[in-house]
């Protein structure tokens, strides 16, 4: 253990410094850039992409399902099941609020609490991207309320089916389903069996 301290030290004492960052592409959700930076005296060019920051929800029914979406994601050209996630509609959004916005949005369920379950960096080598996952039980029926350009199919699974189709599929998707993917000796886990 007191190596990997070391060795970590005396990386963190490597200098970095960025030199330049310039916008070269502002989409919807999501800025692109190219930064200037010198590492250890050498100048390099590094991508970065800023993004506001989402919220996702791990939504246990009364009888102990957790209802997951199937949507299509255009990044894979593919349909994927996910727990509910979306954006922040603003940078100053708290994700809490922007987790019961999603919850209703695209499940057409609702909750008067939720729980902080873990926060996830999604893609930590180029983007900044930060996810925080809340677990949403008490669920009472409502209306999705999607956007006109979303198609969002939600289904209820046993947790003990979804881990194991995580095993048997390599499940691909599990940044936005780590709520459901964590290992049966975390706390997280601890706390989504007693929510069943």
């Amino acid at each position: 253990m007191e190596q990997k301290v070391e060795n970590q030290a005396s990386l963190e004492s490597v200098p970095v410094k960025r030199l330049k960052r310039e916008l070269k592409y502002q989409g919807t959700i999501l800025k692109m850039y190219e930064d200037t930076v010198e590492v250890n005296g050498h100048q390099a060019k590094w991508d970065f992409i800023h993004h506001d920051g989402a919220a996702a929800v791990l939504p246990v029914t009364e009888d102990g399902k957790i209802l997951m979406v199937r949507q299509y994601r255009n990044a894979l050209d593919r349909y994927t099941l996910e727990i509910p996630a979306g954006k922040l509609d603003s940078p100053d959004e708290a994700k809490i609020d922007c987790a019961y916005r999603e919850l209703e949005e695209e499940t057409g369920y609702r909750c008067d609490h939720l729980e902080y379950l873990m926060s996830v960096n999604t893609t930590i080598a180029f983007c900044d991207e930060a996810l925080d996952i809340f677990l949403a039980r008490d669920l009472k029926k409502t209306h999705q309320h999607l956007d006109p350009d979303e198609e969002i199919e939600v289904e209820a699974w046993e947790l003990s089916d979804l881990l194991k189709r995580r095993r048997t599929d390599g499940w691909k998707d599990c940044v936005r389903d780590s709520g459901v993917c964590l290992q049966s000796r975390t706390e997280v886990k601890i706390r989504i069996s007693e929510a069943l």
